[in-house]
């Protein structure tokens, strides 16, 4: 029974991820649409992405504390909500046309994706643990697939000239659907804090009594978890300023059409895609250091060419390199991080936090940068991080502290993992 629970709830899981793909870039894809419709500049397309960074930063700051309050089950199903509801509502306000409503509809999006990926991951970490696999760049992997799958239909309603409001609203439907099917499978409990019920004796003015804020004071003194939360900041930047900015920067900054801007980032999905599925061989054969390294240096290849690259064949090219560089930094990370002492809970949460919020607030503001000095120079920005994570990338290898910490949370036989089997069970 446990291990079907498992198989279910690690089927539900790749749903999960499917699904904020599907609709993130079946938003970016219209993103050239959008802000004709509204009339707006690159600058003014900044201001309104925005409201995806307030939202985002919302969603990240609260997600740590339900998590540990209420487990995982509750917060991805508010999250992803908030996603369904933000994806219709974008394409509401394009149809208005509205800018007010778009970035509202961007907030909700934002909150969605920075409160519910976040317990998504926490979730995904507890399955790598209970299995002892490497689940993480799989699911990643689901994402990127379903921003291939969001991203062609996009560019395909783009060629036909399909209203940004009625695509949207499809999306919002299936992903509807998908919620309710894949929330069945998800157990309750998952990532709630353990000690939450030390917080009653009460010295005034203290503000520690949140169980959410136990671990952190440890957690955060950690230098090398703080160099792990480094790397996931450079490459989910990397990623982020792509399904933010890609299709614009080809239409500005190299002359594409739109659906020719659109067909180029159903490219850097499919390169992201290609590089999380295949990460579990690259991982096992050469271990995490030389695999981010290897990340960044494709990553960092891939925009220095986009960047300074006056050819849009080679420009468009070099995507490729993008997204392969840009693929496994995030899910690797967040594995180093659980590997990286104890609570796994506590360390998953903080590298996720650290990520969403350059994936998430990150990118927007490349848009005044943008708006000053062109798209393809805000990009160096996003260029220097991701090449800092090439020196960095030894900090990812923890396998010598999970030895260390063998008796807490890593149990590699199936059977041997009691509180694993308990938390299934509670399914």
């Amino acid at each position: 029974m446990t291990d079907r629970a498992v198989r279910r709830r690690r089927q539900a899981l790749f749903l999960l991820f499917f699904l904020p793909g599907i609709a993130l870039s079946s938003w970016v894809t219209r993103t050239p649409d959008v802000r004709d419709q509204l009339g707006l500049s690159t600058g003014q397309m900044g201001l309104v992405l925005f409201g995806l960074s307030v939202g985002s930063m919302i969603g990240i700051l609260c997600s740590g504390r339900f998590v540990s309050r209420f487990g995982t089950r509750p917060v991805i199903a508010l999250g992803t909500l908030l996603i369904i509801v933000g994806t219709a509502l974008i394409g509401a306000g394009s149809a208005v046309p509205s800018a007010a409503l778009v970035a509202v509809g961007l907030c909700l999006f934002g909150a969605g994706m920075g409160g519910g990926e976040v317990a998504v991951n926490v979730d995904g970490a507890d399955v790598e643990r209970i299995t002892g696999t490497a689940v993480l760049p799989t699911l990643h992997g689901c994402f990127s697939l379903g921003t291939v799958i969001g991203g062609s239909a996009g560019m395909a309603a783009t060629a036909a000239e399909v209203p940004v409001s009625w695509h949207l609203a499809v999306v919002a439907l299936v992903a509807t659907g998908i919620l309710v099917h894949a929330m069945r499978a998800v157990p309750v409990g998952i990532g709630i804090s353990a000690a939450p019920s030390t917080p009653a004796p009460g010295p005034g003015p203290d503000p520690g009594p949140d169980p959410a804020q136990r671990p952190g004071p440890q957690v955060w003194k950690d230098r090398k978890l703080l160099l792990i939360g480094a790397i996931v900041l450079a490459m989910a930047l990397a990623e982020g300023a792509a399904n933010d900015w890609l299709p614009l920067l080809m239409v500005d900054g190299h002359g594409l059409d739109a659906a020719m801007g659109s067909l180029v980032y159903v490219g850097f999905a499919a390169a992201m895609t290609l590089g999380r599925f295949s990460g579990t061989y690259f991982l096992g054969r050469f271990g995490r250091a030389a695999v981010v390294r290897a990340s960044a240096v494709s990553g960092a290849v891939g925009l220095l060419l986009v960047i300074f690259s006056d050819n849009a064949l080679v420009a468009a090219t070099a995507v490729l390199f993008w997204g392969l560089g840009a693929s496994l930094g995030f899910p690797v990370a967040l594995s180093a991080a659980g590997d990286s002492g104890p609570d796994q809970t506590a360390r998953v949460s903080l590298v996720a936090i650290i990520g969403y919020v350059a994936f998430l607030v990150g990118p927007p503001a490349l848009g005044f940068l943008g708006d000053h000095y062109g798209l393809r120079s805000a990009m160096v920005v996003v260029l220097v991080f991701v090449a800092s994570a090439i020196l960095i990338a030894p900090a990812a290898d923890t396998r010598g502290r999970a030895t260390a910490s063998a008796d807490a949370p890593h149990p590699p036989p199936p059977g041997a993992n009691p509180a694993g089997q308990h938390r299934e069970d509670r399914s």
